[in-house]
């Protein structure tokens, strides 16, 4: 038992987040996300919301300060932002005190959120339902 701790961040999870260093990424993703079979370090959250997700995540690691974007989502097939999206930047600019640059690329391609992510040094799986709900964030430094 730990205190002060958001619950979300599960035993699995405070591990990796502990293990990063400067510039690794936090895929948060959301229930249609292929995490398993693109392979690596994955932890389940089928009960929670991206928001939340990223909101816990936040609330113990910093975000990348010196190099932009600091946070990656995905867009739309048609070139949109995720109807989670404008949350999601309200998240993480509050946590950080600061405006987050942010990106936003499409699913596939040598530059797309598909083979971005394949990088990540943990991807957490959220029960997220809306589509294309799914970030990188870029631990920065203390």
């Amino acid at each position: 038992m730990l205190k002060n701790l958001d619950p979300l961040l599960v035993p699995e999870l405070l591990l990796s987040l502990a293990q990063m260093g400067h510039a690794d990424i936090v895929a948060v993703v959301d229930k249609n996300f292929p995490a398993h079979t693109r392979g690596g370090n994955v932890v389940e959250l089928p009960g929670v919301d991206a928001a939340g997700a990223v909101a816990a995540i936040l609330s113990v690691l910093p975000l990348e300060a010196h190099a932009e974007p600091a946070v990656i989502h995905m867009l739309t097939d048609e070139g949109g932002e995720s109807p989670a999206t404008p949350k999601m930047r309200e998240i993480w600019n509050k946590a950080e005190g600061r405006v987050i640059p942010d990106k936003g690329v499409g699913r596939h391609g040598d530059e797309g959120f598909y083979a971005l992510a394949d990088d990540a040094y943990v991807t957490v799986r959220t029960g997220e339902d809306l589509p294309y709900a799914c970030y990188l964030l870029i631990k920065g430094t203390l």
